[in-house]
């Protein structure tokens, strides 16, 4: 069953000769629990499929529809309601506040939908750990690297209880290990049942993913899966002969 499906979507910007197509009638299903990669070159209308999909712009045509919930049907409260306890973000420019500790920083989606102080922050301090941060959590975003802010800000979009996960770059300034250790921790959320969408230039990241979505010019122009793992293939392969 879909999750997370874009029907026909389409976004413009601007009138006339100045209109821009982001996207055009662009469908997309996606699984619930599964991982979809986007990749595609830059301007290809990437970042706009994830605002879009995650209720932060308006498409200029077509539907959107969560969990079987058209986002057409939601009022404005409703959608920040969706986006508080059911989607957790990663933006390239991390978005983390300056006065507020990474662990306060990933804590605060949780607070704000009414979880305890002290739980908050001990749920936040167990994802940071889970990143190797477990003793960067008492400093502030301009105390961190570009590395530690990165991770402190997929902390925040994964902790809790989410049900979908929409993370533009989310490798994009880490080394090959701590990517590595953020795609296992987007992976086992999956597992557990989160429904992801990466947009990603990196293609040993995307080859983490159930399936690849190739777009350009604002159309998906492809897509395919990553061939079978040598468990499936033993698990099809004919019985040896006695």
């Amino acid at each position: 069953m879909s999750y997370l499906e874009l029907r026909g979507v389409s976004k413009s910007y601007g009138t006339g000769a100045a209109e821009v197509h982001a996207l055009a009638d662009v469908n997309l299903a996606v699984e619930k629990g599964s991982l979809v990669a986007v990749m595609g070159p830059s301007g290809s209308g990437k970042s706009t499929l994830l605002t879009i999909a995650g209720s932060l712009e308006e498409p200029t045509s077509g539907e959107v529809v969560i969990d079987g919930d058209p986002l057409s049907s939601m009022s404005r409260s409703d959608k920040a309601r969706l986006r508080r306890r059911t989607i957790g973000y990663f933006f390239q420019d991390f978005n983390l506040l300056a006065g507020l500790t990474a662990t306060e920083n990933v804590a605060l989606p949780l607070e704000l939908d009414g979880v305890s102080g002290r739980s908050a922050s001990r749920m936040a301090a167990a994802v940071l750990a889970d990143l190797g941060m477990a003793d960067r959590g008492g400093h502030y975003p301009d105390e961190l690297s570009g590395g530690e802010r990165q991770r402190a800000a997929i902390a925040r979009a994964i902790v809790g209880e989410r049900s979908l996960l929409l993370a533009d770059e989310p490798s994009g300034a880490l080394d090959s290990i701590n990517g590595e250790s953020v795609m296992r921790m987007i992976l086992n959320a999956c597992r557990r049942g989160v429904t992801a969408v990466v947009v990603t230039h990196d293609a040993q990241l995307a080859s983490w993913a159930d399936r690849v979505v190739f777009i350009r010019d604002g159309r998906i122009v492809d897509q395919t899966v990553p061939p079978p793992s040598p468990e499936a293939l033993l698990a099809d392969a004919p019985a040896p002969r006695r």
